[in-house]
């Protein structure tokens, strides 16, 4: 990571419980840093591995895990579906050298919020924390045009037509999704709808679950492909 961490954090709410999981020392060493200097955001455990990183997000309870995506023993990839299985699921979004589109796909399928490039500054660190534990999207500029380009080409979302992925969708529910191909967060969502943020999320999960998507990110993708944007 480059730049200086800015300590100038919200100071509002309890923190925001980050595990950090990869198998590189001074990787870990300097989010790390950059994070500790942070108001609301606290690093709760560090992980070498991606079984590491399951056991440790089991016990602490992180509200975010930025997860390595080639470590030994269980690489990141895999760690994914047993991380958001975890009741509560943390966030996961994705740390990376490089923002190839298998990769992409695999784990925004698997379930992660994001991806984030190794090399970007603190402060986008630091942003991608903070959307990431509000439940927005997370993508580093660097993988934002191979999404772009998987949406084009429709692919990554699955064989079916996308709209009769959202044939099944209530009205409340369309209207979510939209917001999603928005990238609107849960708490704007909630403003906007007049409905707490718990009932937001309540439906963001429904939408998944109709749909098949594995994440936010692929439900805003299905939203474009299935021309609900208007």
């Amino acid at each position: 990571m480059t730049d200086q961490a800015n300590s100038a954090g919200s100071g509002a709410g309890s923190a925001i419980r980050v595990l950090l999981a990869d198998d590189e020392e001074m990787i870990r060493h300097g989010i790390r840093l950059i994070l500790r200097h942070v108001d609301g955001i606290e690093v709760v455990g560090e992980a070498v591995n991606g079984a590491e990183a399951v056991r440790l997000a089991a016990e602490h309870r992180p509200d975010v895990v930025l997860l390595d995506i080639r470590m030994p023993v269980l690489d990141g990839l895999a760690a994914i579906e047993p991380l958001v299985a975890l009741d509560p699921g943390p966030q996961v979004v994705m740390l990376t050298t490089f923002g190839d589109d298998e990769n992409v796909t695999r784990a925004l399928r698997a379930g992660a919020t994001g991806f984030l490039l190794k090399d970007e500054g603190s402060q986008e660190l630091i942003r991608a924390v903070r959307a990431a534990a509000a439940g927005d999207a997370v993508l580093s500029p660097g993988v934002t045009g191979t999404v772009i380009r998987r949406m084009l080409s429709g692919g990554g979302a699955g064989a079916a037509a996308p709209e009769s992925r959202v044939a099944g969708l209530t009205g409340r529910e369309r209207e979510v999704l939209v917001m999603l191909g928005e990238g609107i967060s849960n708490p704007e969502i909630g403003r906007r709808l007049g409905i707490g943020v718990g009932t937001v999320k309540s439906h963001v999960r429904s939408i998944l679950e109709k749909t098949g998507c594995g994440s936010r990110v692929q439900a805003g993708m299905l939203a474009h492909q299935a021309g609900l944007m208007g």
